[in-house]
């Protein structure tokens, strides 16, 4: 059994998840959890994170409990996002706009934001929409992902919130999927950080053994993927040359699109990562560049951010429609 329930003061200030599981409210809240909580050894209760099914239905009764939807569900061998470290790239992404905003967060429907490679969870839209009010469009190469995505977004009445589209060159990321018209404020990205499937499956092993399960359990993990709670596809795991290659193909393809994003993103697994996307990012060039640092628990983790436009081209995009102001409190908790 592994606790779930250690402050997490590591992470932003505006995410919900900064304190203990309250895992009595959560079963009240969805009561198939119910059956996934135990007391671990400091007599806490907690769940086994290191079974997905579990892992699932903490995920489902976060999501209802704290962003009010109340329908979501991931097929088998796809990624089941932890939810905490998913709301702290939505919250420093906030903070990126404050600065021409007279220090709020812009909110509403009229800040619009692109995730490449939104995958069959929703994760981002989802956390984004509920806390800022935002719409997103969400791409991804994967017909099943969006097929599960359009159910999550129907379900919960999302529609004119989050709209989807499929990337179907798959060397590609914003081409094809970006339109004439598109302005986005911000894009972002969980890049397939892993060279191969080796690479991926080694990855596996290294989290199994974080879990204490010991070798034996990590080799059961790999041949029985389906039932990994940190499963995924292949294109959500790895791609080749790893997330330089693809960041670094990000940037390239950015340079094109300048004049329509303020802000583009992506997380950055590797720290050893960085000095390959400053290299690219300078090739471009880029404007701003800007490293943000997160932590969750023990994890470090980190998104860079580049925009083509400099202070007054930035101010003069904020102004270019009226917009209402986040002044710290999140739209859920008015």
């Amino acid at each position: 059994m592994v606790t779930g329930s250690t402050e997490k003061t590591a992470l932003h200030p505006r995410n919900r998840h900064r304190g203990r599981y309250d895992f009595a409210l959560l079963v009240q809240v969805y009561s198939p959890l119910g059956r996934f909580v135990r007391r671990n050894a400091h007599e806490d209760a907690s769940i086994d994170f290191s079974d997905p099914a579990a892992v699932r239905a903490l995920n489902q009764a976060l999501l209802k409990q704290y962003y009010a939807i109340d329908d979501w569900d991931i097929p088998a061998r796809f990624l089941c996002p932890p939810i905490p470290g998913r709301a702290d790239y939505i919250h420093y992404l906030a903070d990126l706009l404050t600065p021409h905003h007279a220090g709020n967060v812009p909110e509403g429907a009229g800040v619009r934001v692109l995730d490449i490679g939104v995958g069959a969870n929703l994760i981002y839209p989802l956390l984004g929409q509920r806390e800022y009010g935002w719409h997103f469009v969400g791409a991804d190469v994967s017909t099943q992902a969006l097929e599960n995505a359009q159910q999550i977004i129907k379900a919960n009445g999302l529609d004119a919130a989050i709209t989807l589209r499929q990337q179907k060159d798959a060397a590609a990321i914003f081409r094809h999927v970006v339109h004439d018209a598109d302005r986005f404020d911000l894009t972002m990205c969980n890049p397939p950080f892993h060279a191969s499937q080796e690479d991926a499956e080694a990855g596996t092993r290294r989290k199994w053994h974080g879990l204490a399960r010991g070798r034996q359990a990590a080799s059961k993990a790999l041949s029985d993927k389906g039932k990994l709670n940190f499963g995924g596809q292949a294109a959500e795991l790895y791609c080749e040359g790893g997330e330089v290659a693809f960041i670094s193909r990000m940037v390239e393809e950015s340079q094109a699109i300048s004049g329509q994003c303020l802000w583009f993103t992506s997380l950055v697994s590797r720290e050893a990562s960085l000095p390959a996307v400053y290299r690219a990012l300078k090739r471009v060039p880029a404007v701003q560049v800007r490293t943000v640092e997160m932590a969750q628990g023990q994890k470090k983790s980190r998104f860079v951010a580049w925009t083509f436009m400099n202070d007054r081209q930035q101010q003069a995009w904020c102004k270019r429609r009226p917009m209402e102001t986040y002044a710290g409190k999140s739209p859920l908790q008015e």
